[in-house]
């Protein structure tokens, strides 16, 4: 125990020395911000948005964070601990913005939980809930789900009249799309080997949909992503039937974007052409579905009403994820997207409160009236959903709107701030969903702040390589990023100089070629494992300041490191010691790189922060909460250090029970020192 306090006097004492350096060399210079995550020159504002941003990939004594939302029962993420299940629509926006940066173990959490979607998907013979008998379908081959958990997949849209719903085309669309684009970035050839066949059953399935005579796709009621928003074709009988979803169509052609990079990677050249061939018949349907303005409508009926014409007699609103989701997956070229995008800046009750609303104004064609739940301003018409959110930042970064981007980020702080990280959101984005939780959080709602990082190079991965596209906002002349991105089993840190075009790279202090004004692409068997990029712009030189070239500071701790300060809870220091003798036997043993170890960092540093929430707060360096929200608060940064622990503990009981020699040998170092 003294060796692990004295670690801890030691990181502090480090800490003070560069803190102390840091702000000597930077008194002359107020435009320069220091972090642990971001550092640069400038708009500081904005760097300290980044910043923040990124904190929540872990655990932090100030905000919520990514790790609370795990669960062990599965050893993956959930949605809410108001939401115990794992649902495509929540967390695409998030988990799409948030992949380049997942490292272990929060990767493991994600596949877990994805796991619940392909583990589960419909062959046709498969009952999805046995145990839930409203929600029991037997679904066709290839289909994905609107959520899932352990023994059950729900087929259809779970909420509103299930008896009408079509079975989740676009969520199936989504989930394609999210698989497909972590395994281009981890490029594990036995993973791909694994989900590739899946991915084609579902890219199939949704293929049957599409109408050969002009190449729309047909869906009935819910099957959007935003579902049951839209209710199909209603027929003159009364009846609803399918019509054509633009957001269907969308989805699918991202989709089958980054599958058929997968093929390639793969060597299923066939295969690939044949998607292909299939994105370009899709693509072919997209102007039928195009306004005069350049944007799109919501849907298309077989009678030739078009839904999502803004400001037309019937059916008049604007529709955004179809129009948003084309920018930010480039499905649309620059054009086009400035075109949308002049479309969404010139509705100003799209934005009431900083975030992109689904529709503006009312839905009119939804299959029942927009009263209680469905009312204009809530839940699927009108309501705020941070997982769309998410993609509209990117589409704001794309197109350069950095002030946009800045007050979403800057709206969703005032819900952070008050641990109301609550989804969907109410009052067209003002209100929380759940105000009678002490506290909130949900996974989607970490969606912007994924995608203010992933916006800064968009990350455009392929077969042969990664194509960075820096979207800087000008007011920041020099930016570093100094966590890692992950290309495969590289690491990328990246920076840029400047301002403008590009006009100069650097890798690990050697002149790169392969750039335009736009991008830099990075081949993956040129690129090193660990990789210096310097990006130069306007004709800066590809320099960083002096001061920055140190690599990433220790955590500054603000508290005392002496035992007694771990009255507060002495169950956490001893988890907190337990794991850093695991790792610490891990490494001995040569797994110190692998996920376990990982699982066990992030065990020790849960509980650490639990303490050390506690001491600011003593301190009065963070801000309380209300008491019955900070005694929620505080609960739950315990809970989240004993989930993660439980975790562990659930799965090195099963390791000692395997075939695998790996998962035994890791087993036999959890012995009795480690385990409660």
């Amino acid at each position: 125990m003294g060796s692990f306090l004295a670690i801890g006097k030691l990181r502090f004492l480090v800490c003070a020395i560069l803190l102390t350096a840091c702000l000597n060399a930077t008194a002359a210079d107020s435009s320069w911000f220091e972090g642990k995550h971001y550092r640069g020159r400038g708009d500081v504002q904005y760097l300290q948005l980044l910043e923040t941003a990124r904190r929540v990939f872990e655990p932090d004594p100030e905000f919520q964070s990514l790790p609370m939302l795990y669960d062990p029962d599965w050893n993956g993420f959930l949605e809410g601990p108001t939401w115990k299940a794992w649902w495509i629509q929540n967390s695409y926006g998030t988990t799409y913005c948030a992949l380049p940066f997942y490292q272990e173990p929060l990767l493991t959490f994600l596949q877990n939980a994805q796991d619940l979607w392909f583990d589960q998907m419909g062959d046709g013979h498969r009952e999805g809930c046995p145990s839930k008998p409203r929600n029991n379908y037997v679904a066709p081959d290839g289909l994905l789900c609107d959520a899932a958990l352990p023994g059950c997949i729900i087929y259809k849209q779970g909420d509103g009249r299930r008896e009408i719903h079509d079975w989740a085309l676009e969520f199936t669309a989504a989930g394609v799309l999210l698989q497909s684009e972590l395994l281009l970035i981890s490029r594990d050839h036995a993973a791909i080997a694994h989900y590739l066949p899946l991915l084609e059953r579902a890219a199939n399935l949704l293929d049957t949909r599409r109408d050969p005579k002009n190449n729309l796709f047909l869906a009935g009621p819910a099957a959007n992503l935003l579902g049951p928003s839209y209710a199909g074709w209603a027929r003159p009988d009364g009846t609803y039937g399918k019509a054509y979803l633009t957001g269907l169509s969308i989805t699918y052609i991202a989709a089958l974007d980054r599958l058929i990079e997968l093929e390639k990677l793969a060597g299923a050249t066939h295969a690939a052409a044949v998607y292909a061939e299939r994105r370009k018949l899709a693509r072919k349907g997209l102007p039928l579905l195009t306004t005069d303005q350049g944007y799109f409508i919501k849907s298309l009926d077989p009678d030739g009403t078009r839904h999502g014409v803004f400001g037309a007699p019937i059916h008049g609103y604007f529709e955004a994820p179809p129009n948003h989701d084309a920018i930010a997956l480039r499905v649309v070229d620059d054009a086009q997207a400035k075109k949308i995008y002049a479309m969404i800046a010139s509705i100003p009750g799209l934005r009431t409160y900083g975030f992109i609303l689904p529709n503006y104004p009312s839905l009119d064609d939804m299959y029942t009236k927009p009263v209680g739940m469905w009312r204009f301003g809530e839940w699927v018409n009108g309501g705020e959903w941070s997982t769309c959110e998410a993609r509209m930042i990117l589409a704001y970064y794309r197109l350069g709107k950095f002030d946009d981007a800045r007050r979403s980020m800057e709206k969703m702080l005032i819900f952070a701030r008050r641990f109301r990280m609550d989804n969907p959101l109410a009052d067209f984005g003002n209100e929380v969903y759940q105000p009678n939780q002490p506290i909130n959080i949900t996974y989607d709602a970490f969606g912007p702040s994924a995608a203010m990082l992933r916006g800064l190079f968009e990350y455009l991965y392929r077969a042969d390589g990664l194509t960075l596209i820096p979207h800087i906002p000008p007011g920041i002349s020099e930016l570093q990023q100094l966590d890692p991105v992950r290309f495969g089993t590289k690491r990328l840190f990246l920076a840029t100089v400047g301002h403008g075009p590009v006009t100069s790279v650097r890798m690990n202090g050697k002149a790169w070629r392969k750039f335009n004004k736009d991008s830099i692409f990075l081949p993956y068997a040129e690129t090193p494992d660990e990789a210096h990029i310097v990006i130069a712009r306007g004709g800066s030189s590809a320099r960083l300041t002096a001061l920055a070239k140190a690599k990433n500071l220790p955590e500054m701790l603000e508290y005392d490191q002496t035992e007694m300060a771990w009255q507060y809870d002495k169950e956490l220091h001893d988890l907190a010691a337990r794991m850093d003798g695991f790792q610490l036997r891990l490494k001995a043993a040569g797994f110190g790189d692998s996920y376990e170890a990982a699982h066990a960092r992030l065990i020790e540093k849960a509980a650490l922060v639990a303490r050390e929430r506690h001491g600011l707060l003593a301190a009065g360096k963070i801000p309380r909460l209300p008491e019955v929200s900070e005694a929620a608060a505080d609960k739950s940064y315990v809970d989240a250090a004993t989930d993660l622990y439980d975790g562990l503990a659930k799965l090195m009981k099963s390791y000692a029970q395997s075939s695998d020699e790996r998962q035994r040998r890791i087993a036999g170092l959890w012995n009795e020192k480690t385990a409660k």
